[in-house]
């Protein structure tokens, strides 16, 4: 994955083969936290949604590498020293992946790999390199739009949020427990989400319809 600071992407991953990776609340609520650890250190979460076999992010980069005390470096990827050393958000997001599925592999008595490889990120800032993967609609794929570098991220906005919705786990996103909407939409005040940041891109959320 490739970062840059002062962009907004789309970050998304699901289990090997779509495998379900997620198998109780505490499952979901042990990804919140981790996201919180290994994430908001360099980028503001806009949007999120997890779901039983992948989950979806959409985060605006702060910093694509930060210094961290070298002893809180995962021993499986940095070889620890004195002081001070870099990490970067790509560093980061492996270590959330790789202790979430360590837990998940105890839990369920397996072992080995749980996400695909690779992660996936898209710059949902600059149009002229997106990968429209999250724009197809019931009209067809959404590509010709007025100013796309704020379009762009208002649908995948959109897309993050009805993703429960579309894959037929409830009837309203409001009924999904693990995403953002509920925090948007005053049914919920997570402290994960960065309202202020989501204001500056214009992003609102939308009733499905």
């Amino acid at each position: 994955m490739y970062f840059e600071q002062g962009h907004l992407y789309h970050i998304y991953n699901q289990g090997n083969n779509r495998q379900k990776v997620f198998f109780s609340r505490d499952n979901y609520l042990f990804f919140l936290k981790k996201m919180g650890k290994y994430i908001s250190p360099y980028a503001d979460i806009l949007a999120w949604c997890i779901m039983p076999n992948h989950f979806h992010l959409m985060v605006y980069v702060k910093e694509v590498e930060i210094e961290v005390k070298s002893d809180s470096i995962n021993s499986e990827a940095f070889t620890p020293s004195e002081g001070l050393t870099k990490r970067t958000l790509n560093d980061s997001i492996g270590l959330l992946l790789r202790s979430f599925t360590r837990a998940i592999n105890k839990q369920e008595n397996k072992s080995g790999s749980l996400f695909r490889n690779p992660t996936k990120a898209e710059c949902i800032t600059k149009p002229e390199g997106i990968v429209p993967s999250f724009f197809k609609t019931n009209s067809g794929t959404l590509i010709h739009v007025l100013m796309p570098e704020k379009a762009y991220p208002q649908v995948c906005f959109n897309y993050i949020h009805l993703n429960p919705v579309k894959a037929g786990l409830v009837d309203k996103p409001e009924d999904w427990e693990f995403s953002s909407y509920l925090d948007y939409a005053g049914g919920r005040n997570g402290k994960l989400i960065n309202r202020e940041r989501a204001k500056e891109f214009e992003l609102t959320i939308v009733e499905e319809r």
